[in-house]
């Protein structure tokens, strides 16, 4: 998918590039790559960073088109995707893990998702217990992909992320604070 997509980047929209203003071009890259890329992505939580990468490259041309740099200038593409406001890839993944979690959790999500999210409970009471945590799976078959089933990647990236953000009041509040927090960290 990553090399079709990258080739009709090239091929296509840097021909008609010149036609485009600004905020067309972003629109139009919104439309048919980065909406590709956002499609399904928490699946790609614990892939290989090879793989990763392929999708990297798409969102780097895609940049690389919306901002009108060539291709093979030296010029780092981490400030270019700050100054669009576009998380990394690996990011992309963990917010949207993230936003499914704090859905879920507040009813906000399916239920099939919401079953696979236990709250932490201690045994006794401890400070923790006021956390939002989530427990992690006991059984989870890690020699088998089996840390990156939803079950067990939602509490882990969860667990990560500080008070402020697991107890936000509201979607777009949480989406605000997670997008902030995810540019200035890294947890995956």
């Amino acid at each position: 998918m990553s090399e079709k997509l990258l080739e009709t980047l090239h091929f296509h929209y840097s021909k008609i590039r010149h036609f485009l203003d600004n905020s067309s071009t972003e629109r139009l890259v919104h439309a048919f790559v980065t909406s590709r890329l956002d499609y399904c992505n928490s699946l790609f939580y614990g892939l290989p960073a090879r793989d990763l990468g392929r999708l990297q490259l798409v969102q780097n041309a895609a940049a690389r088109l919306v901002t009108k740099i060539k291709r093979y200038d030296h010029q780092h593409i981490t400030p270019v995707l700050r100054d669009l406001h576009w998380l990394p890839i690996r990011d992309r993944v963990v917010f949207k893990v993230s936003l499914l979690t704090y859905k879920a959790l507040n009813n906000q999500g399916p239920t099939y998702i919401s079953e696979l999210l236990l709250p932490y409970t201690p045994p006794r009471l401890l400070r923790s217990a006021s956390l939002s945590l989530l427990e992690p799976p006991k059984n989870t078959n890690t020699s088998f992909y089996g840390h990156r089933a939803f079950a067990a990647a939602a509490p882990d990236i969860w667990n990560k992320l500080p008070v402020d953000i697991r107890t936000a009041p509201s979607v777009t509040v949480f989406k605000s604070r997670l997008k902030t927090y995810l540019f200035n960290n890294d947890i995956s």
